[in-house]
């Protein structure tokens, strides 16, 4: 019976040992791989930022260059980070990092670059989405074109009425079987172009401060 209870203690030891092992080996690779995964997402978003606009339009660090709207202080579904890009320090192009909660399978993250001077779309990424393959995701620039239409548009270009979705009787096209993506898309640009066009010159102080 002694024997048996000491062998128990053993095996229970043994187990807690490995566990503690287990628990140091996960936590060293957290740490060692932390700073790569970090980086990565720098350079991932870097790329895509270079999307929108030229690495020749700006000469800043845009990573770093960059303001945090509050939900509650623009009307905008969540807090939005814009990237200010300046060449020779003087404004170039702000890009909203928009998030619109009305696609058909839930948040769509959309790169929405406004010109500083003259108010046009620079270019426009959606970087993040859960939308349905092969119906939603034609909003990816490598499944088709249609984000491409948004550049140099403005409200000057489309009047209120023209931003929407050709089937709401607006100007720009829906995709084939799906009506919703691009609605919401179209309207959350919309929406940051009237923010945008109000707000520009205070965006561009507050990223001074």
């Amino acid at each position: 019976m002694r024997r048996h209870f000491i062998a128990m203690q053993k095996a229970g030891l043994s187990l807690a040992f490995f566990a503690l092992i287990s628990v140091v080996l996960v936590s060293l690779t957290n740490n060692l791989t932390k700073d790569k995964i970090i980086e990565n997402q720098a350079m991932m978003l870097l790329q895509a930022l270079n999307e929108v606009i030229p690495a020749d339009r700006y000469d800043n660090d845009l990573t770093k260059s960059k303001i945090l709207l509050q939900a509650s202080d623009t009307g905008f579904a969540t807090d939005t980070p814009v990237y200010l890009a300046t060449l020779k320090g003087k404004p170039a192009t702000a890009i909203f990092e928009v998030t619109t909660l009305k696609g058909y399978s839930g948040a769509i993250k959309v790169l929405i670059g406004i010109n500083a001077d003259d108010h046009k779309i620079a270019g426009v990424r959606i970087v993040d989405h859960k939308e349905t393959p092969g119906l939603g995701d034609k909003m990816e620039t490598r499944k088709s074109n249609w984000v491409l239409a948004f550049n140099g548009k403005s409200l000057d270009t489309n009047d209120l009425q023209g931003w929407q979705v050709k089937k709401d009787g607006g100007d720009f096209d829906q995709f084939t079987g799906a009506t919703i993506t691009p609605r919401a898309i179209v309207n959350a640009i919309k929406s940051t172009l009237i923010y945008a066009q109000d707000n520009m010159q205070k965006i561009f102080q507050a990223g001074k401060k």
